[in-house]
């Protein structure tokens, strides 16, 4: 800053009296000294400091929120044992969820919350387990805070649209934040800027259980190429050869891709944006909107039912499903909810 915006800096209505001449020559020298010692660092770094640092830490990338800040966080996650971790692999993971005290069990039966550990994406070695139960539990330990984290978003956002539509009645009217914001949201879900119901009707959750079930029908348990290679857990098709991947087995008559998404959490978002918006899907939404009229318990098994359009088996792929459900104890899993620190885990090093 010069001299000059330094004598008429106005705080509070009182102006700075100006500096005599002796007191800006002092200052002036002070700051050419000051420049001279930073270029001399820059241009000669000494031999023990590197001339480009950066974080050390070669092991997954760290994504945590806490009331105290980032920084507690990360070191309190640090000192909790998972800093030691380099590669993502089934085992490390098992060993976060361990460190974390994440258990399926004490989330069924205790009502413990779910930890928020965000995955990336699945560990390579996911095809490699050899015991079935084994693959189940890591797989739903993984997709399950994903898709609490998504549906608390979406809640937040059908409450919003809640209290607008009951201000509008009251009113007629709808402040002009909220008609900035309701744009936005009616893009994203495909529906006109002040059909209120209709957005009350497409905003809403994915019983979680439906969703587990989901994807680990369509992914194989986390084994499937697409699963690894593009983090497509849901099996969504796209015709575009952008972000996608070619199935092998492809028919020579079909064009169809399996879309692909940089992060699990992308994916399993773009999923339940999919059945909101999707005309294939209106029955699901009907059914869903009828529950919560009648102030009944939204089910996986029970909304399964009305999908019979998400998969070229129809019926026999809902039977699937419902079975997943049923024979894995899904159901007892729609009740569960976040709590603690946020982490994302990932194989990238933070910098």
């Amino acid at each position: 800053m010069d001299i000059k915006s330094k004598e008429f800096d106005n705080i509070g209505g009182a102006v700075k009296p100006k500096m005599a001449t002796f007191e800006r020559t002092i200052i002036g020298l002070m700051g050419l000294c000051t420049v001279s010692l930073v270029a001399i660092a820059i241009s000669s770094p000494h031999p023990t400091v590197p001339q480009s640092p950066k974080a050390n830490f070669d092991q997954f990338d760290l994504d945590m929120e806490t009331a105290s800040g980032t920084v507690s966080a990360l070191r309190s996650f640090k000192q909790s044992g998972l800093a030691g971790i380099k590669h993502l692999t089934v085992g490390t993971l098992s060993q976060a969820f361990s460190t974390l005290d994440y258990d399926l069990e004490d989330v069924r039966d205790e009502g413990a919350s779910v930890p928020r550990v965000f995955v990336v994406a699945i560990p390579q070695d996911m095809p490699r387990i050899s015991v079935p139960a084994d693959r189940k539990r890591i797989f739903f330990k993984t997709v399950l805070p994903l898709v609490l984290k998504a549906n608390d978003d979406i809640l937040q956002n059908r409450q919003r649209v809640l209290r607008i539509r009951t201000a509008k009645n009251k009113t007629g009217k709808i402040a002009a934040a909220d008609r900035l914001w309701l744009a936005a949201i009616a893009e994203r879900y495909n529906v006109e800027r002040y059909n209120l119901n209709e957005m009350v009707r497409r905003i809403d959750i994915i019983p979680p259980s439906l969703a587990l079930a989901q994807a680990a029908e369509e992914s194989g348990w986390g084994t499937s190429r697409f699963a690894l290679e593009g983090n497509a857990i849901f099996g969504q098709w796209t015709f575009s050869n952008k972000r996608s991947l070619k199935p092998q087995k492809r028919d020579e008559d079909k064009e169809h891709r399996v879309r692909t998404f940089t992060s699990l959490m992308d994916a399993v978002e773009a999923y339940i944006l999919n059945l909101n918006t999707h005309r294939a899907y209106r029955k699901f939404r009907q059914e869903r909107l009828a529950l919560r009229t009648r102030g009944q318990r939204l089910t996986g098994t029970g909304l399964a039912g009305t999908l019979t359009s998400y998969s070229e088996r129809g019926s026999k792929y809902v039977r699937t499903i419902q079975s997943i459900i049923t024979g894995n104890q899904l159901q007892s899993l729609d009740k569960a909810r976040l709590g603690g620190k946020s982490v994302s885990l990932d194989n990238k090093p933070v910098i």
